[in-house]
C-alpha cells in the first residue's frame, strides 16, 4: 500500500515538474511576460503529460505556434498555453509516427481532437511547406548554424527547392507524388550530412537524451522497435541543434 502511495505521489509530482518547465518555457517566448499555467490550464498540460509528451516535443509544439504568431505581425498580448495544445499534439503525433509508438486510445481521442482544432491553422499546403523550408534554410545559414561544408548542398536543395515552388500549387497525381518523394530523399541528404559533422560528445549526449525520452514507453517495444525509435529521436534533436527544417512533406 505504501510502495503504491510512493508511486502516485512520484507521479504527481512528475506532472507537476512538467507543468512548470511548461511555464517557464512559455514565459520566455513571451518575452518575460508570466501566464501561469493553473485552472484548466494545469489540467491541459498535465493532459500532456500523462499521455507521454516528451518535454522537448512540447516546446517544439509551442514554439511551431509562436511562429505562426510572428508571421500574423506585431504581437498584442501573450499567448496562453491552451492556444499551443493542437501544434504540441500535432508534434506529438509526428513524434510518435517517426518513432513508431503506439499511441494508448485516450491519447489518440484526445490527439484527434487537437489535428481538428489544428486543420485549418497549423495544416501547411505543400506550397507554403516549401518556402517555409527555404526560409528556415537560409536563417540557419545565416546564423551559421549549418558550417560551409553545408554550402554546396544547400545550394543545390535551395535551387530545387526554388523550382519546386514554382509549380507546386499546379501538381497533381503522379508529378505530385514524384515530388514529395523527391523532398523525403532531399531530407535524408541534409540530414545525414548533419549527423556526420557532430562531434562524438555531442552524439553522445544526444543518444541519452534519446533514451530519457523513450524510457515511459520502452517496456512495451521489442529491442529492434526501440533501436528504430531512439534513431528518430536521435534525428529529432539534430535537427533541433543545427536548425535543420523537416523537407519531406506528408
Amino acid at each position: 500500500m505504501g510502495s503504491k502511495s510512493l508511486d502516485i505521489g512520484d507521479r504527481r509530482s512528475a506532472i507537476e515538474d512538467f507543468c512548470r518547465e511548461v511555464e517557464i518555457y512559455l514565459c520566455r517566448k513571451n518575452d518575460g511576460h508570466l501566464i501561469r499555467v493553473v485552472g484548466p490550464s494545469f489540467d491541459l498540460v498535465s493532459g500532456w503529460a500523462e499521455q507521454g509528451v516528451p518535454l522537448k516535443v512540447a516546446y517544439t509544439g509551442i514554439d511551431r505556434y509562436f511562429e505562426r504568431y510572428y508571421r500574423k505581425g506585431p504581437r498584442r498580448r501573450p499567448v496562453k498555453i491552451d492556444f499551443c495544445e493542437a501544434d504540441v499534439l500535432d508534434v506529438f503525433d509526428e513524434w510518435r509516427k517517426a518513432t513508431g509508438i503506439v499511441q494508448s486510445s485516450v491519447a489518440s481521442q484526445q490527439s484527434s481532437v487537437g489535428s481538428l482544432q489544428s486543420s485549418v491553422g497549423s495544416r501547411q499546403s505543400l506550397p507554403a511547406h516549401l518556402e517555409r523550408v527555404v526560409l528556415r534554410l537560409t536563417s540557419a545559414r545565416a546564423s551559421g548554424s549549418l558550417g560551409e561544408t553545408f554550402d554546396a548542398l544547400i545550394d543545390r536543395v535551395a535551387g530545387e527547392l526554388d523550382a519546386a515552388r514554382a509549380k507546386a500549387g499546379g501538381l497533381r497525381g503522379s508529378a505530385r507524388q514524384a515530388l514529395v518523394e523527391r523532398l523525403s530523399t532531399l531530407d535524408a541528404e541534409l540530414l545525414e550530412q548533419a549527423r556526420a559533422a557532430l562531434g562524438e560528445p555531442l552524439r553522445t549526449s544526444m543518444e541519452r537524451e534519446a533514451l530519457e525520452e523513450l524510457e515511459g514507453f520502452r517496456s512495451g517495444m521489442t529491442a529492434e522497435a526501440f533501436a528504430r525509435a531512439r534513431d528518430a529521436v536521435v534525428d529529432r534533436l539534430v535537427r533541433t541543434h543545427v536548425g535543420l527544417p523537416t523537407i519531406s512533406f506528408r
